[in-house]
Formats: C-alpha cells, sequence, structure tokens
C-alpha cells in the first residue's frame, strides 16, 4: 500500500518510480479520486455543521412559540440529516475506490534496482562453486535410474492431476531430510524462531502480505473463504498485524516449513516436466520483521542464509539483483539464487529474498513504538525463500548423479539418512 500523503507531495517522483517498473503513471488518477474523496468529506462536515446548528435553533424556536420557524428548522435538520448520511456514503464509496486502486498498484523499487524489462536484465552479483563437468550426458532429475521408481508422476495425475507428484521410498526421506537439515540451520545455526502456522488463512492475510486483490487468481481458496497458503511468508508475516511493537522487539526473525499451493495461473506450458513447477510443495521461509533503518542489512543476511545451504549442500549457484521489471508486486529489491541444474545446463531459481519496505506494514497496519518516544512507525517486513524445498531436491540430485545412475548424496544429509551417503541405482539408500 502506499502513502497517499508521499503522492500529493511528490506526485512526480511517483510517476518516475512506476516508470522504472515498466508501469504507465498514475498519480494523477489517484489524486483525482482523492480530491473527490476529500471533497465529499469537507461537504458532509459542512452540512453536519449546519445539521448541528439548526437542530440547537429548534428548541428555542419552540420555546418562544414561533411554529413557522419551529417547522422550517425541523425541515432544514431533516434536509442535512439526509445530506451528511448521502455525502458520507459517497465518500466511503470514493475511499473504497481509493483503496482499491492502491492496492493494485506495485511496490516502488529502490534506487539501487537495475532498470530492465525482464530477465534477462537481471545482474549478476557473485557466483559460488563450478558447474560439475560431468563425463556422460547428465539427465534430469526424473531420468536418473535410482530416482525413477521414487519418483511417481503418474499416481500424482492420477490422485490429483497435472503437475502432482507423489515420492515414494529414499527419495521421499531425501526430501523429508532436506527440510529438516534446512530448519535446524535456521534454528541453531542462523538464530531464527521456528514456527509452525496454519497453511488455511483469511482474506485478510492475503490482502495484507499483497496476495490479494491483484493476485487471487495464483491461489486456491476453498468453498467457505479460507485461502490455502501459497507460501508461509503469509501467516509469518502476517502474525504482527493490527499491533504496535515495542522497538526492543526489533527484529523479529522466523522460520517455517509448510506445504504451498499455487494454481500457476498464466504459466501454461512452462515447466510441465518432473516437478520443478507444481501446485502443491514444500518450502522453508524466512521471514524477517525489523526497524526501517537495519532492513537492508537485514536482507543481506537472509541472502547468506540462504546461499549458505547450498554451499553446505555443495550446490553450485549463482546470486542475481533483479531489474526492475522481473521484480515481484510487493517487493522493494530481490535478489534471486538460481542453482546449477546439469540435467537443464542451466541455473534455475531456487530462493528469491525480497524487502518490501513498508509496503506490506501499511497494508496490515503493523507498527512499531520507538524507543525515544513519539508517534508509532511503520516495520520493514522480508522474506526469503531457505529454501524450496522440492527445487533443492532436484539440485542434488542432478548434481550428485553417476553414469550408472545412482546418487552420490551431500555429507550434511547423512546425519539425517541414518549415516547413509548414496542413492543406489535400485532407488535404496546405502
Amino acid at each position: 500500500m502506499h502513502d497517499i500523503r508521499a503522492i500529493r507531495e511528490n506526485p512526480a517522483d511517483f510517476d518516475a518510480a512506476l516508470a522504472r517498473r515498466g508501469d504507465a503513471g498514475m498519480s494523477s488518477e489517484i489524486l483525482a479520486l482523492d480530491t473527490a474523496r476529500r471533497g465529499k468529506i469537507q461537504s458532509a462536515e459542512s452540512a453536519q455543521a449546519e445539521q448541528k446548528k439548526a437542530s440547537k435553533e429548534v428548541g428555542a424556536a419552540k420555546g418562544r412559540g414561533d411554529d413557522a420557524e419551529f417547522e422550517r428548522l425541523r425541515a432544514l435538520v431533516s434536509e442535512k440529516k439526509a445530506e451528511v448520511a448521502a455525502m458520507q456514503t459517497e465518500a466511503k464509496e470514493l475511499d473504497a475506490q481509493l483503496t482499491d486502486m492502491l492496492a493494485r498498484i506495485p511496490n516502488l523499487p529502490a534506487p539501487d534496482v537495475p532498470e530492465g524489462a525482464d530477465e534477462d536484465d537481471n545482474v549478476e552479483v557473485s557466483r559460488w562453486g563450478t558447474p560439475v563437468d560431468l563425463p556422460f550426458a547428465a539427465k534430469e532429475h526424473f531420468d536418473i535410474t535410482g530416482v525413477t521408481a521414487s519418483m511417481d508422476f503418474d499416481t500424482g495425475a492420477k490422485l490429483s492431476g497435472s503437475r502432482f507428484v507423489v515420492l515414494k521410498g529414499a527419495v521421499a526421506r531425501i526430501h523429508r531430510a532436506l527440510s529438516q537439515f534446512m530448519i535446524d540451520t535456521h534454528v541453531d545455526k542462523n538464530g531464527l524462531t521456528e514456527v509452525n502456522t496454519p497453511v488455511l488463512v483469511r482474506d485478510e492475510a492475503m490482502y495484507g502480505t499483497d496476495k490479494l486483490p491483484k493476485f487471487g487468481e495464483d491461489s486456491y481458496q476453498t468453498t467457505n473463504g479460507w485461502w490455502l497458503i501459497p507460501t508461509s511468508e503469509v501467516p509469518l508475516t502476517y502474525s504482527v498485524a493490527e499491533g504496535v511493537l515495542d522497538e526492543s522487539a526489533l527484529p523479529i526473525r522466523m522460520t517455517a516449513h509448510s506445504l504451498c499451493f499455487r494454481s500457476e495461473a498464466g504459466s501454461a506450458g512452462r515447466d510441465t516436466s518432473g516437478m520443478l513447477r507444481q501446485h502443491q510443495f514444500e518450502k522453508v521461509e524466512m521471514v524477517s520483521i525489523t526497524h526501517p533503518d537495519t532492513s537492508d542489512d537485514e536482507q543481506k543476511r537472509m541472502l547468506r542464509c540462504a546461499e549458505d545451504l547450498l554451499e553446505q549442500l555443495s550446490v553450485p549457484y549463482r546470486t542475481v539483483l533483479l531489474c526492475t521489471g522481473d521484480m515481484g508486486f510487493g517487493a522493494r529489491r530481490t535478489y534471486d539464487i538460481e542453482a546449477w541444474l546439469p540435467g537443464q545446463n542451466a541455473y534455475r531459481e531456487i530462493s528469491s529474498v525480497s524487502t518490501t519496505g513498508e509496503f506490506q506494514a501499511r497494508r496490515m497496519s503493523a507498527r512499531f513504538k520507538p524507543a525515544e518516544g513519539g508517534k508509532p512507525e511503520f516495520v520493514h517486513t522480508l522474506n526469503g525463500s531457505g529454501l524450496a524445498v522440492g527445487r533443492c531436491l532436484i539440485a542434488v540430485l542432478e548434481n550428485g548423479q553417476r553414469e550408472d545412475g545412482s546418487v552420490t548424496l551431500p555429507e550434511v544429509l547423512a546425519p539425517y539418512l541414518g549415516g547413509k551417503k548414496t542413492l543406489a541405482t535400485d532407488g535404496t539408500l546405502v
């Protein structure tokens, strides 16, 4: 959500920031609606003042026996009362229109975000590891001999349709081990608080975290109105909504492992093979609630938390700063981490770490009380994948594949796999 006062004061700056995203300026449209809304409010207040004045004079006219004046004033009171009600209704309607308009406008990019149209204009900021030079033709995850029996897309389709998978046996255990490794690292090493959240949330939570109204079609809604979360960013971030925190409570750092659900509307034909893009998937999420002065440093800290996981798993990756045209709706700045997938001979996104500034906090009224006193201020909210479990499974399987169809697994997973370090060609752990 945007600050209407800031738009009034600097409409040209607002339009220029939208232009960096490739969007048309909207300040004139916004301010016209705002002016009409404020005009109705002022007119309602004037009419209400006249109503109160006439109401006081009604009694006086009655007391001195001036029946004609009494009737005139009584009619005036009734007229002004109707005028006030009508103008207040119109003001509310205009306010709702303004709120809806502002809610559909994306966040403004930070000054250091590079301008660009799409992913081709993203800026690589770092790389770690060297893509493995396999002495054989690399296979995608679902074609690796040791994996095929335990990654069942046919049963997933029979149960639920396309873009669902059933994991079995050793592959299911590796998938679980990855999520446990991620959560344990975030809690024991990175100092995040583990949270187990609902996966069903109300409209307010989706709206407050900028998933509604613009992206309702990308999520699933139950018949009684709940939404299946597209990411645990939603319940984690919204947990501080409608409240005023003490500044001493900041930063709040949380992590959660959850099921996530996305309809993938508009992605037909993209990444349909394998389990790269599924309707139901698991993700370990990081969320930070911070003081505005520390949010940029917090984003860098969160980025390192995600990168470190891949380094421990020995998965080569690169980190890119997204350009204005590729950034998500609610983001002020986003770094993507892309893991190397030998089967695709390409780097693919495995984590996004974003700061929203006060964009989400305004939508959900999340503030903090400054230690030195003064009015409450909006917190800053940040979120990041740490990591997408299914995509991490793909990266581990493809980077560890051997020519015979077995897979060498990362050392750090051994404690979660009973000390076993290899997925054999028959689909068992050894």
